[in-house]
């Protein structure tokens, strides 16, 4: 059986499209660029649920995002670095591959981690390494527009990967974004409760401890909005003109302001004339 019908996929694209993800997959090997296949092909990987995918992601450091880009250029394909902290794209006719080197919100940046944490896989047929199941939830919990939500993702990770997760480097990746992660927790907590136990009691101390110390301490005096790591969208009323501190400004975050003014650019042109803009928070 080949990597494709594994996986589903092949019934659901066209076969020039998936034509087209195995000759850019192949020149990335030929070329050696270190990368991660991503998205619903991992996620189905790692879950068992198939689901339609538009396109195909795939993970890159920073540093090897116009390697790629150049790879699949002159491997035929149309190629635009669509935002500088964190998408290229490469296109053939409607299909299109996502080229990931951050989150839209510059906060879960590829690194060699992700590299080194890899699980490999047979996809369309090549050998290749998944992005790690921990950077996957961890770059999901941030997807929270109104139009998209990542939870029910993270979620199915948890319950199908619950007890082989590296818990520490969890705990390490979300860091003072803490109460993001506590928050997906009890919702898997809600939706799964016979399966609870796939996340470590002491994770879940350690969190409520967190928690304890938070409501014994006052609240900052510095009006911060962090809902902008969330949705690049919902939150811009607060930071604009309600005198909010952008969350995405901060040192540890990987985004500039010229960044984020050519993400609100986009999201503009798109309420305007309802034409599809860069996509703020992250891949499938």
């Amino acid at each position: 059986m080949s990597a494709a019908a594994t996986t589903g996929f092949d019934g659901q694209m066209e076969g020039a499209t998936l034509g087209f993800y195995r000759r850019v997959l192949g020149a990335l090997l030929a070329e050696q660029v270190p990368f991660l296949v991503g998205g619903g092909f991992a996620f189905s990987h790692y879950t068992g649920i198939q689901r339609y995918t538009k396109d195909i992601d795939l993970f890159v450091r920073p540093r090897d995002a116009e390697w790629a880009l150049g790879t699949m250029a002159a491997a035929g394909f149309r190629t635009e670095m669509v935002a500088a902290h964190w998408l290229g794209k490469a296109f053939c006719e409607d299909a299109f591959v996502d080229l990931v080197f951050s989150s839209g919100n510059g906060v879960a940046v590829v690194d060699d981690e992700w590299l080194g944490h890899a699980i490999a896989a047979p996809i369309l047929g090549l050998n290749v390494q998944l992005c790690p199941v921990e950077e996957m939830i961890w770059s999901k919990a941030y997807v929270l527009e109104r139009e998209r939500y990542d939870g029910a993702d993270i979620i199915h990770l948890i319950q199908a990967r619950g007890r082989q997760l590296d818990w520490q480097r969890m705990f390490r990746r979300f860091d003072d974004h803490w109460q993001l992660l506590f928050s997906h927790l009890l919702l898997f907590r809600f939706v799964y409760p016979s399966h609870r136990s796939l996340v470590p009691r002491w994770v879940m101390r350690a969190l409520m401890g967190r928690l304890r110390r938070e409501l014994g301490s006052g609240a900052p005096d510095r009006p911060l909005c962090q809902g902008t790591l969330l949705s690049a969208r919902q939150y811009l009323i607060d930071v604009e003109r309600r005198g909010y501190d952008d969350a995405r400004l901060d040192p540890a975050v990987q985004m500039t302001a010229a960044d984020i003014a050519q993400l609100t650019r986009s999201i503009r042109a798109e309420e305007g004339h309802g034409n599809p803009g860069v996509e703020p928070s992250g891949p499938g």
